[in-house]
């Protein structure tokens, strides 16, 4: 507990401090000057980073360092799925793909199908058809099927068992309680899931037989699991791998994160034009009480959750984004009128999302490695 506020890879609630969490995790923000580094390679930055939603990182500098060099990174991310995926969960991947795409790079891509058995109780079955979902709407944002390989732990266990004994000699215990908060009464394979999850961060260095950097984008609330897999790796012998972390998209009534657990709290990628325009309704506006006292005094736009979605995905264009923030400090834009119109980009994103989940459905082998 920081403050009021609480942010574990399971837990996150209260209202967040980012810069507070930054230094209680030890991260480095991300200045200018890096921003600077990495629009040098790309030619222009992602709305994310220019608007500081990815605001934090670890060892970003010495990533950009060996990519000057020639040796060339490689991403890897996940999800561990407990429920259908919501546009929240989409944050890490949108900029993985934009940073494959710029820097030319491999993406590896975990979908842990055992963590949420062993952490929630879920059914390995419920778990494997949501990973398969999850396969799916991450593949159709884009990803290059010639430098993407997305992987499921039981699936690809042979390969990933073998590292992650190593891994595993390495952690203790109270290594992983003083990390996780997890207790006696934590069962032995929840205990043993982040060794799983380490082995992506070093397995191409294990693949080319040197060492080869590794770049992780991630929510800030999933630090601990690669603060713990950094110590470990570096013992092994392998690069350290580096961070970029985001910042949470709110849940629909303000609160610090999208929660994928709460239908009433999150849109989901499957939910339906009516739905989307009904969740949308609900969400907290950072406006006035009344429509003559928005026009009088203005809202507040860091509030407004209808804001920070146009913020985080739903309107890349800054000027047109500052436009709209503008509009509500201002008092011009009222909440019927800004809903309605972001329901209605949300529709369109979500509809354009499907069409490309139909197109690769025939194709998700292409993405996809298995033992």
């Amino acid at each position: 507990m920081a403050g009021d506020f609480k942010v574990t890879p399971y837990k996150v609630e209260g209202k967040i401090d980012y810069d507070m969490l930054a230094k209680q995790f030890g991260l480095e923000r991300i200045d200018e000057a890096l921003l600077e580094r990495i629009r040098k390679h790309t030619g222009m930055l992602h709305f994310m980073l220019r608007r500081g939603i990815y605001y934090a990182h670890r060892d970003l500098n010495w990533i950009l360092d060996e990519y000057e060099k020639g040796n060339k990174f490689y991403l890897y991310t996940g999800i561990a799925p407990s429920g259908p995926m919501t546009i929240g969960h989409l944050v890490p991947f949108m900029l993985t793909q934009w940073l494959q795409e710029k820097f030319g790079v491999e993406a590896y891509i975990q979908i842990p199908d055992e963590e949420k058995y062993w952490a929630r109780g879920r059914p390995l079955e419920e778990i494997h058809e949501l990973s398969y979902d999850a396969a799916l709407n991450i593949a159709a944002l884009g990803f290059d099927p010639e430098k993407t390989k997305i992987f499921f732990d039981m699936e690809y266990a042979k390969t990933l068992y073998r590292q992650a004994v190593r891994v595993a000699k390495r952690i203790t215990f109270s290594m992983v309680k003083d990390a996780f908060g997890m207790t006696n009464e934590s069962n032995i394979g929840w205990i043993f899931y982040t060794s799983m999850q380490a082995v992506p961060a070093f397995l191409k260095s294990v693949e080319e037989g040197h060492n080869v950097p590794c770049l992780i984008p991630l929510a800030v609330d999933q630090d601990v699991h690669f603060r713990l897999t950094r110590d470990v790796v570096g013992k092994l012998g392998y690069y350290k791998p580096a961070t970029i972390e985001a910042k949470f998209l709110p849940g629909m009534s303000g609160d610090a994160k999208m929660s994928a657990s709460s239908e009433l709290d999150t849109i989901y990628l499957h939910d339906d034009e009516a739905t989307v325009k009904k969740k949308v309704q609900r969400m907290f506006t950072g406006q006035q009480a009344t429509a003559e006292l928005q026009r009088k005094h203005g809202g507040d736009p860091d509030k407004c959750v209808v804001c920070q979605n146009y913020r985080y995905i739903f309107e890349p264009d800054d000027k047109k984004l500052k436009a709209i923030f503008d509009a509500e400090r201002d008092g011009t834009l009222l909440a019927g009128e800004h809903k309605a119109d972001l329901a209605k980009r949300i529709n369109a994103f979500l509809e354009q999302h499907r069409r490309n989940r139909e197109k690769i459905k025939g194709r998700l082998d292409d993405f996809i490695v298995r033992d």
